[in-house]
């Protein structure tokens, strides 16, 4: 087995990680915040050192970094919990159904509205198509920080100086990039949403919404905090106010460990391997009669994107293409990658696309495998 579909979930995950997750299952089975014996009490410190460690890595305080299920789970916090009526949201063209969905339903549901600009790969471009959308209404602007089908990434510390400029919430959908890209609070997001499963080597169940605190968010779920249990009101204090319920506890401590992982290697150093696997795939995949790259990741334009690259076998649809490398050994991902918008704006739509994501666990060796199993692929069609 050959893993390229790390873009939906990073596998393998380290060793440390794996060991902490057995070990927390065992050593920290009580409920943390819950309960004021040691066992409880123990937990809970093991819950507050991942979350320093997760705070620290996105130059957040503690009490302003929240562990939720996943990505999607943080935006619609994120995303609901800054609508008001008649607000509007502005997104770009690239945008994941993570984002696009919850800024969709909370626009709806308020009475507002959403534009959408064109994201370019001339970085001004962009911030002057994102100006252009923001209007007095505009509450916030939700952007991914790359594109999960072809890479490109979003200029952020620019699109953050224009919406301090517009005194209006910058969200980052951070699932991609995270752990990668150099994606902070200090430089200007003021929430950051990321999956802890993908580029922080985390468990699958776990993510976090980070923010800066600037903008209050009201809440979409209430219930059990284990604290201000006298009250029938939700507490108003971060993290607690957005940690309903037991959260997943041996996930997050696990979580902190891959966090650990990846600041030990430097987020630099594994986006240079992850890119120099991605042009060695193209430059390979642009060889082989048939094969078409919808994204070509080159040393002059690797600063624009994240390590994801976008191609299909001639015309079958993408899908089968990735039966077909599946049933070779190699893994990665056909279709729509749940960004329909981004699909739809390099014209496949209709067909999807395979899509290629190295890890730092990835190596050269396997994509030359890989442009050799296409190569035979595309001579038998």
């Amino acid at each position: 087995m050959i893993y390229l579909d790390n873009a939906a979930t990073t596998f393998p995950k380290p060793q440390t990680v794996y060991r902490k997750w057995a070990y927390a299952m065992s050593a920290y089975g009580a409920n943390p915040g819950r309960s004021g014996h040691k066992f409880s009490q123990s937990t809970a410190e093991a819950v507050y050192k991942s979350r320093a460690k997760c705070a620290e890595f996105f130059g957040a305080e503690p009490e302003n970094t929240i562990f939720t299920m996943n990505c999607t789970h943080a935006l619609n916090f994120a995303i609901k919990g800054i609508a008001k009526n008649g607000c509007h949201f502005v997104t770009s063209d690239m945008e994941h159904n993570a984002a696009i969905r919850p800024v969709y339903a909370a626009a709806k549901n308020s009475g507002g509205s959403c534009t959408m600009f064109e994201a370019s790969t001339d970085e001004e471009q962009t911030v002057y198509n994102a100006e252009r959308a923001i209007r007095s209404e505009t509450v916030a602007l939700v952007c991914t920080a790359a594109s999960n089908v072809i890479g490109l990434r979003t200029p952020l510390r620019e699109l953050a100086a224009l919406c301090r400029r517009k005194k209006i919430c910058f969200i980052v959908d951070a699932a991609q990039g995270a752990g990668t890209l150099p994606i902070t609070l200090k430089d200007g997001a003021n929430i950051i949403c990321a999956a802890g499963h993908k580029g922080l080597y985390g468990p699958m169940g776990t993510g976090l919404l980070i923010t800066d605190g600037k903008f209050p968010l009201n809440t979409i779920i209430e219930g059990g905090t284990g604290s201000a249990s006298e009250s029938i009101v939700q507490p108003d204090f971060t993290p607690d106010r957005f940690e309903s319920g037991t959260i997943n506890t041996a996930g997050v401590i696990a979580l902190g460990e891959g966090v650990e992982f990846v600041r030990q290697h430097t987020p630099e150093k594994i986006l240079a391997h992850e890119l120099a696997l991605c042009r060695r795939f193209c430059d390979g995949a642009k060889k082989i009669r048939g094969i078409y790259l919808y994204n070509d990741i080159t040393p002059q334009n690797s600063e624009q994107y994240a390590p994801v690259v976008s191609f299909n076998i001639g015309s079958v649809p993408s899908a089968e293409g990735a039966a077909m490398l599946s049933a070779n050994g190699f893994y990665m991902r056909g279709g729509l990658h749940c960004a329909p918008l981004a699909h739809k704006k390099i014209g496949t739509i209709n067909s999807g696309t395979i899509r290629f994501s190295p890890s730092v666990f990835n190596t050269a060796d396997e994509v030359e495998r890989l442009l050799k199993t296409l190569e035979r692929i595309s001579a038998k069609l």
